[in-house]
């Protein structure tokens, strides 16, 4: 099997990044989401960094997975949180440790940098595959429920 390139996204991945985020969705919360929304949010992260950073998996010189960092300062440890999002690996590429590559990667990158103080990522209650991942790699389950006011959802007046 090919070797994994782990990288920062770049404009040029712009489409199947946001390929990857309706699929996710799809799969996921079995929402259907506009691809047109959806690339033009993925357009406007490439382009502002500071909302985030997406790295891809490469092999063959093709993108089969993807996730996305955010940042959240937290007051009580002076450090940053890494949020870790939009998480989608090719159907085809599961269980070849794509997902393990990202995640060290952005694990390395984060200690490497000296102000993340730690990771975190929310995941359905139901995607118990995904826990078990998640579990295997290091992460915890934390005491903590995530609220949400979601604008987006509701028509503009």
């Amino acid at each position: 099997m090919p070797e994994l390139r782990i990288r920062p996204a770049t404009p040029a991945d712009a489409d199947i990044i946001a390929a990857f985020n309706v699929a996710l969705a799809a799969e996921s919360e079995g929402r259907a989401l506009d691809p047109t929304v959806v690339g033009r949010g993925v357009r406007r992260l490439l382009a502002e960094p500071t909302y985030g950073v997406y790295y891809v998996a490469e092999r063959a010189g093709r993108v089969v997975g993807q996730l996305l960092i955010t940042c959240e300062f937290s007051d009580w440890r002076n450090g940053i949180f890494w949020w870790i999002q939009s998480v989608f690996v090719a159907p085809e590429a599961r269980q070849s440790g794509v997902y393990r590559a990202l995640h060290e990667h952005v694990a390395a990158e984060a200690r490497r940098r000296g102000d993340v103080c730690g990771l975190r990522l929310y995941v359905d209650r139901s995607n118990t595959r995904a826990q078990a991942t998640y579990r295997r790699l290091g992460l915890t389950p934390t005491e903590y429920d995530v609220y949400e006011t979601d604008w987006s959802a509701t028509p503009a007046r």
